[in-house]
């Protein structure tokens, strides 16, 4: 090696090790000066997480009552996903679709029994299986509906959050997903979420719609749950119209509500499903769809792809990952949970929270604007131990692991209203 390569090699070297004792301050600097802009972050570095608890990097331990947006369902670091992913990652990481992997099959099998498709089709981040079901669903439309060339219309609930790619920009109604990011996807149309009338006149008036894409639960959006009877109105209509009914399950699927699924609890079923986020326990990033075969198969061989989606790491992970969820009756908890969640927090004077939404361990307390932020009540949750995140300002979200205890979500619950009761 050159002594100039050599001598910049050490430098670098020495400088990397030095920045392991960083303070908290110091790593924030760093992030502020060299990172891209993303969200904007609680002021604490996290180092390390067990269960429902996260570390920061002075040793200070904190109750995570936000799992990743509700991603960490198994909890942090869960020693099954542990020991898998480190088996796994030492026998075969990564090969593409290219080629056969024993993971893959053995995922596809045991979600589509389970669930109740006929076929699973992996990708990796959530936006990513959003894109894929509005491909499936063009697909679709133009080869088993017969809508006319370059005319499919795909119609989304109003206020949804299905990611940041500009398919998901263009399905949005965020005035923050319209400034400087244009033109957008053609055909994408929106109606009000938690309105049948509504969807069944953009119904009625398009025969090119192929499909209705909506989150049974908008969670970006506050948790804001319809009412009882939508989910099966919104079966019932796309059935009369023959659309497809896309379920954006990312955030609300896999036992976070108290249910497997946010469908279940009308007992419904869409045409396609999407998941993500708790697929991997957060271990990995894997999502995906389940269709039956006349849906999925308009995809033949060579329309789709990805070079790390259905890899053997994250289909091995994705497999023990649900597979907690069920052993351990990962739902069953949420639901009991969550009523314990609903009952103390609905107590609160309404000068302090204007209003609870919740089902299961999914939920939102809307701060009164008089009162105070929502991120200034996130800072003071921080320094009495616990953390969460506002969403719109306002509310603050509460979905903690599902692996909480009865005991370690009443402390969460005590910290949450004594700060708010004593908030000044």
């Amino acid at each position: 090696m050159h002594p100039t390569a050599r001598s910049r090699l050490f430098v670098l070297t020495k400088e990397f090790h030095s920045k392991r004792s960083l303070s908290s301050r110091e790593l924030i600097e760093r992030d502020d000066k060299f990172g891209g802009r993303h969200f904007k972050p609680l002021p604490v570095v996290l180092t390390r997480g067990e269960g429902v608890h996260v570390w920061d990097v002075e040793g200070k331990r904190y109750l995570d009552f936000l799992a990743g947006f509700a991603t960490v369902n198994q909890g942090h670091c869960h020693p099954r996903l542990v020991k898998v992913m480190k088996e796994q990652a030492g026998k075969l990481a990564h090969t593409s679709r290219a080629f056969y992997s024993e993971p893959h099959g053995a995922l596809g099998e045991y979600l589509t029994k389970l669930l109740g498709w006929d076929r699973f089709l992996p990708m990796n981040t959530g936006v990513e299986a959003g894109d894929t079901a509005i491909k499936v669903a063009r697909r679709w439309g133009y080869r088993i509906k017969k809508i006319p060339k370059n005319e499919a219309t795909v119609v989304f609930a109003k206020n949804n959050f299905c990611g940041r790619s500009i398919a998901a920009l263009s399905a949005s109604t965020d005035p923050n997903c319209y400034t400087d990011f244009g033109p957008y996807v053609p055909r994408f149309d929106k109606v009000p979420y938690n309105d049948l009338n509504a969807l069944e006149q953009k119904f009625r008036q398009d025969p090119t719609i192929c499909a209705f894409m909506v989150e049974p639960i908008q969670g970006e959006a506050g948790v804001v749950i319809p009412n009882d009877g939508y989910l099966k109105g919104v079966r019932d209509l796309c059935t009369k119209y023959n659309v497809l009914w896309i379920a954006d399950e990312v955030q609300t699927g896999l036992c976070r509500t108290g249910k497997r699924l946010a469908v279940d609890h009308e007992n419904q079923r869409p045409d396609i499903l999407i998941l993500g986020k708790a697929l991997s326990g957060g271990m990995y990033p894997v999502s995906g769809i389940l269709a039956d075969s006349q849906i999925m198969l308009c995809l033949e061989t060579g329309s789709h792809g990805s070079t790390f989606g259905g890899s053997p790491l994250g289909n091995r992970v994705a497999l023990e990952a649900v597979k907690v969820l069920e052993e351990e009756n990962l739902a069953e908890n949420a639901r009991e949970l969550g009523e314990i969640v609903r009952r103390e927090l609905e107590r609160l004077p309404k000068e302090i929270a204007t209003e609870f939404r919740g089902r299961g361990l999914l939920a939102g307390l809307v701060i009164n604007k008089d009162f105070a932020e929502g991120w200034d009540i996130c800072l003071k949750l921080k320094e009495a131990g616990l953390l969460t995140r506002p969403a719109h300002g306002q509310i603050l979200r509460i979905s903690p692991p599902l692996t909480i205890t009865k005991e370690q979500l009443e402390e969460g619950l005590d910290i949450l209203t004594t700060v708010l009761k004593s908030y000044k």
